[in-house]
């Protein structure tokens, strides 16, 4: 087991171990299942996948063959490098606690070193959550693990069905969204960052989508004098959340 590839460690193959890995609660990331599976097994393993809250893709037998050399029975799960949480348990209890929220929200960020530096930079100045989507986003591996410095196992990681939901679910919670934009009319220094918020982060190329930027509350710029045209997002994050930490302990 020592020598065993890390990649080897993270990955569950064949019918059986996949659903006792599922009903067992483990953390799983994601699981594949070959495109042309029918029948009884198909329709539970769904169902599983939805009711643990997993992300379930049909994808071609050959790309799972080039994932595992077993026999995979047409199945292979993902496993996650820490256990996600659901925001609408983990919520309600920062309130009980007598917490003002602030949270991270990733919309679209797939890279595994920037999900481990945000998340590092998160626990230092305190946050509460991170939230990401079912779809697109970085994978909750070792090195986004390692990346993190263990922050990730420190953290809540909290994974919803889309960004959109889980906007309506912070903003019916009393959380205010905040939106990171270019040229944005607020200045981030300028923000009351002391209530219950979140910060909306989008990816290196495409930055906040375009449907959660127009849920966000506020929209707000980051100061810069040098002629790069932005921050790296997990150094942006940091930023962010530095600012968030002072006004907080200030």
């Amino acid at each position: 087991m020592a020598n065993q590839d890390p990649k080897e460690r993270m990955l569950i193959f064949g019918r059986h171990p996949v659903v006792d890995a599922l009903e067992s609660d483990k953390a799983i990331d994601k699981v594949w299942l070959q495109i042309g599976t029918r029948g009884v097994f198909e329709k539970d393993l769904r169902y599983l996948c939805k009711t643990k809250n997993v992300p379930m893709q049909m994808v071609p037998k050959e790309r799972i063959s080039r994932e595992v050399g077993g026999n995979h029975q047409g199945v292979l799960a993902w496993m996650a490098a820490a256990q996600y949480q659901q925001l609408d348990k983990v919520l309600p209890l920062l309130y009980e606690q007598g917490k003002v929220p602030l949270i991270l929200l990733l919309d679209g960020i797939t890279d595994v070193r920037n999900l481990g530096a945000i998340a590092r930079s998160a626990e230092i100045c305190g946050a509460h959550a991170i939230v990401v989507s079912q779809k697109n986003s970085a994978r909750l591996n070792d090195e986004a693990l390692k990346t993190s410095a263990g922050a990730l196992h420190r953290i809540p990681i909290c994974r919803e069905k889309s960004v959109g939901a889980a906007i309506s679910l912070l903003k019916n919670s009393g959380v205010q969204i905040f939106s990171s934009e270019l040229g944005a009319e607020h200045n981030l220094h300028a923000l009351d960052l002391k209530q219950p918020m979140a910060f909306l982060l989008g990816s290196e190329g495409r930055g906040v989508s375009r449907e959660a930027g127009e849920q966000a509350d506020i929209r707000f710029s980051i100061p810069q004098v040098g002629e790069t045209e932005s921050f790296n997002v997990s150094v942006a994050a940091g930023i962010m959340l530095y600012e968030a930490m002072r006004q907080r302990i200030g």
